[in-house]
């Protein structure tokens, strides 16, 4: 059963991660969509302004559809099924939840971890009680929270580890994007998608029964992680690297619920411009 996970951010959490990617403080934002501080501050606050958030959209090259029915809690992702050889989990950190992923070939029942969560445990229960032999762990990005059960999970399982070069690890090999692995039968392709980290990755399988990426936070639901790093290139990597897979792809963040790469193209503030 899908777990029910609430989307990542609000709409004042993506115009925030709009201005400080463009460098746009709230006095430029104001005197931008001829509105006054106060007004964006309101804004801000969570009370909407239908004329002004269209106006601050332009400014920040948002969707305003798509940031209004945030904004409105008019959109909420469509339930995801999750096909065989794929599992959810989602795990408390600090004052926040942070997802990891199983694939698995269930031909062969050889499996991956992609990203560690807080905690490890409930991936190796399940992987245990399901007859998997977990060969591979694959991070998306090193901030803590993906990775902060890594070091249990290799010696729990003498699974590989396996990390972008641009962020490398003492406990994982470093590998460049755009190799190739294989879980099983399944094939598991990776592309680059730095900007929230530099590092980050996307690992696109094709081989379930709905292809599926596992994006870390590069992408929400209706959001995206913000250019930590990159601004700029976390847009332009999103653009080219995940939503130029086919719409039925499954989209699986590092943080919020599932959503697909249909959805987003729609839904997607950032990109819906």
């Amino acid at each position: 059963m899908p777990i029910s996970i609430p989307i990542e951010d609000s709409y004042t959490d993506i115009i925030g991660k709009a201005q400080r990617g463009l460098s746009i403080n709230d006095e430029a934002l104001a005197a931008k969509s001829g509105a006054t501080v106060a007004e964006i501050l309101i804004l801000k606050s969570g009370e909407l302004h239908e004329p002004l958030l269209r106006q601050v959209a332009g400014v920040l090259g948002l969707g305003f559809n798509a940031l209004l029915a945030l904004a409105k809690s008019s959109h909420q992702p469509a339930p995801v099924h999750e096909p065989e050889g794929f599992a959810h989990f989602n795990t408390v950190f600090e004052d926040m939840t942070v997802n990891s992923y199983l694939v698995w070939d269930p031909a062969s029942k050889e499996a991956a971890f992609f990203d560690t969560g807080a905690d490890g445990q409930p991936m190796l229960d399940f992987a245990a009680s399901h007859g998997l032999r977990v060969k591979q762990i694959f991070i998306t990005h090193t901030h803590t929270d993906h990775i902060l059960d890594l070091d249990r999970l290799v010696k729990a399982t003498g699974a590989h580890a396996w990390v972008c070069e641009k962020e490398p690890l003492p406990n994982a090999e470093s590998f460049s994007p755009g190799r190739a692995f294989q879980i099983g039968g399944l094939s598991v392709e990776t592309r680059l998608t730095s900007g929230h980290a530099a590092g980050g990755v996307t690992f696109f399988i094709p081989g379930l029964s709905q292809p599926v990426a596992i994006v870390g936070d590069s992408m929400f639901a209706g959001s995206m992680g913000g250019g930590m790093v990159s601004y700029a290139d976390a847009l332009r990597n999103n653009r080219e690297q995940i939503l130029t897979l086919p719409d039925a792809t499954i989209i699986c963040s590092g943080h919020g619920p599932l959503t697909t790469v249909g959805e987003q193209k729609h839904a997607n503030p950032f990109f819906t411009a």
